[in-house]
């Protein structure tokens, strides 16, 4: 019997398989993994790429939280620079957020409005999260049955006005709601009233990045998460606290996680390479909310993925034009509010994942197979067999410099330009197809 061929087979002496690398060959036929033998196997094939000794092959990442800002804002990012940025990074999967574009995924129209703008310019898969905002508890049902993800709220200003933020009790009676269809919520956790108390002590944001910290307490997050335990307790709706930033945070979370609700936590790599008392005054391009904090929280927050307690680490891209993130000179009270990292994630990662011992496989990790499972992406962020060949080659030993200038994102702005960064993409893979930065061959994705 003649040796089945395949459209595209994969040899590497390091694949990333079960948590664990391993010498292997994948084979690869209409999109999807359909064998994986020891290296050696001499799977037949139209197509055989080597990766070199030196590289890795890994499964593309799933970031479950981006702003590509399309329709509306367009000028701030779009789903052509927003998608080719991702797949530079080795995403291969990433799910939209509902605010930022005009309008606001709050709706199925609005659903409809954005994948008519995106059709025809994505070059990685692209899902949807819907938005939970006051009066729309009637169309979170219709979004979840048009295929969104889950929904996202907002418990302080979200930065737009159209999308405003819910107080407490309607966020419990929208998680009520979700609950019915097993529906998820996500939930940017700072909590509006004490960031209002502190402003009403005169505590607000300025040029100096002190005051900026102080005008973000750490406490706002706390409050915040503590509502959503609350909700999750009474409702039984799964949720998910969105780019913790708040060490102090990690106790009420695992004490939630040990009395079994189900609740789920990200960061970001911002969170855990950047330190306040490294930010210059005036540079703004490193404001993000909830904010960056000190040494000693970094280090927490690295402890807390190790434990488990975080279960992820996504971008939270969100950029914008050079004009708003440096509007006031560099005044932190007016600039928008966003890290630009979409394609940096997994380099950053390794690069300082090393620093504290952690192996390029639990980065993975956090960045590929946990979100896919939090938010049930299917067919994504592993390579396993009947998964989508979404492929990523890496040289982990690779140094180089970020250029903001040079990277994808619409706008030449990151907090990392000029670092140094280790661990490189060289090439990406979506279902079996090379992604070559022109032609776009991004499928939209469904709950």
């Amino acid at each position: 019997m003649a040796k089945p061929v395949f459209d595209v087979v994969f040899r590497a002496e390091h694949v990333l398989h079960q948590r664990q690398f391993s010498p292997l060959e994948i084979g690869v036929r209409d999109g999807k993994i359909e064998a994986i033998e020891p290296l050696g196997a001499n799977l037949s094939s139209h197509q055989v790429v080597d990766v070199q000794s030196q590289q890795v092959l890994l499964p593309g990442l799933v970031d479950t939280h981006v702003h590509v800002n399309e329709p509306g804002r367009t000028e701030w990012e779009g789903f052509d620079s927003a998608t080719r940025a991702a797949a530079a990074g080795g995403v291969t999967t990433l799910i939209d957020m509902p605010l930022n574009s005009i309008p606001s995924t709050v709706n199925t129209d609005a659903l409809a409005i954005k994948q008519a703008a995106a059709k025809d310019q994505i070059h990685v898969d692209t899902g949807f999260w819907g938005g939970a905002v006051p009066g729309n508890i009637d169309a979170l049902r219709p979004l979840h049955d048009n295929g969104v993800f889950g929904f996202k709220c907002f418990l302080e200003h979200s930065g737009v006005d159209e999308f405003p933020k819910l107080e407490t009790d309607e966020m419990q009676r929208d998680m009520a709601e979700l609950k019915k269809f097993d529906g998820l919520m996500i939930v940017h956790a700072e909590d509006a009233h004490t960031l209002e108390h502190t402003r009403a002590q005169g505590i607000h944001a300025s040029r100096r990045y002190a005051d900026f910290l102080a005008s973000r307490p750490g406490e706002a997050e706390s409050v915040a998460i503590q509502s959503v335990i609350e909700a999750v307790r009474a409702t039984g709706c799964r949720a998910h606290i969105l780019h913790l930033s708040n060490a102090e945070c990690l106790e009420q979370l695992a004490a939630a996680k040990a009395e079994g609700l189900p609740i789920t936590v990200e960061t970001c790599p911002h969170y855990l390479t950047f330190l306040s008392e490294d930010i210059q005054d005036g540079k703004t391009a490193f404001k993000c909310a909830p904010p960056i904090r000190e040494k000693n929280n970094r280090s927490r927050l690295w402890q807390g993925l190790q434990d488990g307690v975080i279960d992820i680490v996504v971008s939270d891209h969100s950029p914008s034009t050079l004009e708003l993130k440096e509007n006031g000179h560099g005044d932190f009270d007016t600039a928008w509010g966003g890290i630009s990292s979409l394609q940096l994630g997994l380099s950053v990662m390794w690069t300082e994942a090393q620093q504290y011992g952690i192996e390029l496989s639990q980065v993975v990790t956090w960045m590929a197979e946990q979100p896919a499972r939090i938010a049930r992406v299917a067919g994504k962020g592993q390579l396993a067999l009947g998964y989508d060949a979404d492929l990523v080659i890496f040289d982990p030993q690779a140094t180089w410099t970020v250029d903001a200038g040079s990277l994808h994102h619409r706008n030449p702005i990151t907090p990392y330009d000029r670092r140094e960064l280790q661990g490189q993409v060289q090439d990406t893979w979506l279902r079996g197809k090379k992604v070559d930065f022109h032609t776009p061959k991004g499928q939209f994705l469904r709950r």
